[in-house]
């Protein structure tokens, strides 16, 4: 991408005034969208964008510098507003010999998106779009999107890491609103895996479209969902965006260090209930979060957070790691290169337990099912939240029945991780997902197996 002498110079150039540490991160992202709306094409674009963002560290003082112009003067110069940024002075700081390291990928590409004609991506739409519409009358819009990325990066530092990521991502997804006496209502279906358009592959867009027309069609015929505080049990891969959102941001070292985690200065105590494992793992392959090196340069690594119940460690970046002697965790990650890195999650999950999912079901008289979680809002210091119930039912008698709708869960993280008393063995991660900390997005996967939460409030309409 850059040739290694000149990203020697600018790391040279940034340690010039004083600087204890000076990192370029060089981003050439290509990216290709298609979104097919009510029987016609919306939108189709593409596009590319390069460039380096470069950090210089000086005591608990940073600065940062971006620029679009790779050319030795465009580096220079935003080493150079780095440095300055960072207010160092000084004697200039030194530069470890840089040592090239390839990580293995664990998304090897079969089909490069962007060799593949447009036209074969909108054929994937129309035809999404034809099967989600036969399932019923009802189904009276549907709305299919595609998106591919490529992305390439090249990390070096001051420490000597020179890493290079060659990072390719696809993604199909399918809305459908159903009509009928019970008004509008919607189902989402969608996919996506850090590979190329081989996707398509290895997942069938129609069986997709069905269950996103399905989803719909069964909720025009829910009950409204009750209220109250009763056992829920969340079905595999269908809420992990829970403990993602509820626990893991918490688990951030960066927000652990500002005190704004309910989970800060816990390492080591019981913080869930024994049956809980959760891990963070950027080395999942073929998973939404995968990845070979963060945006630091550090090798993605699997992560254990919290182990039967007690709280093992938080996830790390390279500036926070630096500051306690330890080493990253491999959760450096920025959105761009016109952005700092933070810490951020990758693949989120429950480790499996040992019960049989329907055995779950049939030891719980009465609660609800829910088979996927939308939306919610979190506060990370107290672990409060609110989720939506985007596919829910009820629970009778240890048999899951009618169909709910418009309800939500609502609780607290660190509670409902005490409160699970069943884990089942049928672990599934779940949708592709994008996760938004401090205004920037970074792809990220989540999962679990069935599991029970012994009580927890639900928030519906019902009488």
């Amino acid at each position: 991408m850059i040739d290694q002498d000149l990203i020697e110079s600018a790391i040279a150039e940034a340690l010039k005034t004083g600087g204890e540490f000076a990192e370029i991160f060089v981003e050439d992202k290509r990216s290709s969208s298609a979104y097919f709306d009510n029987g016609k094409v919306e939108e189709l674009t593409s596009g590319r964008d390069r460039g380096a963002g470069i950090r210089v560290v000086v005591g608990e003082t940073t600065g940062f510098a971006h620029t679009a112009d790779l050319s030795t003067k465009g580096l220079l110069e935003a080493a150079r507003s780095a440095a300055a940024a960072a207010r160092s002075e000084g004697g200039a700081g030194s530069v470890n010999r840089l040592a090239p390291s390839n990580a293995a990928s664990p998304n090897p590409v079969l089909i490069l998106p962007e060799t593949v004609e447009k036209i074969k991506k909108v054929e994937l739409l129309k035809r999404a779009d034809e099967v989600a519409r036969s399932q019923s009358e009802s189904i009276t819009q549907v709305s299919a999107r595609y998106g591919d990325s490529r992305r390439r990066i090249l990390v070096a530092n001051s420490e000597g890491i020179y890493a290079s990521d060659d990072q390719v991502r696809t993604l199909f997804s399918v809305a459908c609103v159903a009509t009928g006496d019970a008004g509008m209502q919607t189902g989402r279906e969608s996919t996506g895996r850090p590979i190329g358009f081989e996707l398509f592959e290895e997942y069938d867009i129609e069986e997709l479209a069905q269950r996103a027309a399905q989803r719909a069609i069964t909720k025009l015929n829910a009950k409204p969902a009750p209220s109250g505080t009763m056992p829920v049990v969340i079905g595999s891969g269908g809420g992990g965006v829970l403990f993602h959102e509820a626990c893991g941001h918490g688990l951030e070292a960066d927000l652990v260090k500002k005190q704004a985690s309910v989970f800060a200065d816990r390492k080591g105590e019981k913080v869930a209930s024994e049956l809980v494992t959760l891990i963070d793992d950027g080395t999942m392959p073929k998973e939404w979060g995968a990845f070979a090196i963060d945006d630091e340069g550090h090798p993605a690594q699997k992560n254990t957070l919290i182990e039967d119940g007690i709280l093992m460690d938080y996830m790390w970046d390279g500036l926070r790691s630096r500051s306690q002697g330890r080493k990253s965790s491999g959760n450096g990650r920025r959105q761009s290169y016109m952005v700092l890195p933070m810490v951020r999650m990758t693949n989120t999950y429950i480790a499996n337990g040992e019960t049989a999912p329907e055995d779950i079901i049939a030891d719980t008289k009465h609660g609800v099912y829910v088979a996927h979680l939308g939306g919610g809002q979190v506060n990370t210091a107290t672990g409060d939240f609110v989720f939506g119930m985007t596919e829910a039912y009820l629970i009778e008698n240890g048999e899951i029945t009618a169909p709910i709708r418009e309800g939500n869960l609502i609780g607290n993280g660190p509670e409902v991780l005490n409160q699970i008393d069943a884990l089942g063995n049928d672990f599934e991660m779940g949708s592709p997902g994008t996760c938004g900390k401090d205004g920037q997005g970074v792809p990220v996967g989540d999962g679990t197996p069935t599991l029970r939460v012994q009580s927890l409030t639900v928030g519906g309409t019902a009488a």
